[in-house]
């Protein structure tokens, strides 16, 4: 039996992929906003260029990933941004790999050739997933964001498809 199913994202999943995005949120570990997401925020990404998938265990979504618009220009047109969020409850357990694993394919079938995103460089799990994943760091953007009123840097991840 599998402990994580994935599949794709419908708007009817906006509301838990607000609570699970909104947990991030909070928890300040993953994220430069800090306004929370409705589920009126979310409806938006589904934009039927952009895979979402989330990962459904037992009836309830305990995890998404998201890809997103990188850069305007057409020159990027086949790179995609990439977001991972896992339920605080569901955190360690594999719904985070599941819906990447889920993601990275989704990505490719919609003629992405390349995932990037940024990632807090104490965000040790994240890190660690992403690596063992394929995803390599190519850098360091210094005081990208501030947070809460502190400066902070992220890690720049991507991986081609």
């Amino acid at each position: 039996m599998t402990l994580h199913r994935t599949r794709p994202a419908t708007p009817a999943d906006a509301a838990d992929i607000a609570r699970i995005y909104t947990q991030g949120i909070e928890d300040r570990s993953s994220t430069f906003e800090t306004r929370p997401r409705t589920a009126q925020d979310i409806t938006p990404w589904f934009d039927g260029a952009h895979p979402i998938v989330v990962v459904d265990r037992g009836g309830h979504v305990t995890a998404f990933a998201s890809t997103s618009l990188y850069r305007p220009r057409d020159c990027y047109a086949g790179i995609a941004e990439f977001s991972v969020y896992v339920d605080r409850a569901a955190r360690g357990a594999g719904a985070g790999r599941a819906a990447m694993q889920a993601l990275i394919p989704a990505a490719q079938a919609a003629g992405y050739w390349k995932l990037v995103s940024r990632v807090f460089p104490e965000n040790t799990a994240s890190r660690a997933l992403l690596a063992s994943l394929g995803f390599r760091e190519v850098g360091t953007y210094e005081q990208h964001g501030q947070l809460d009123g502190v400066w902070k840097d992220v890690l720049i991840v991507e991986k081609l498809l």
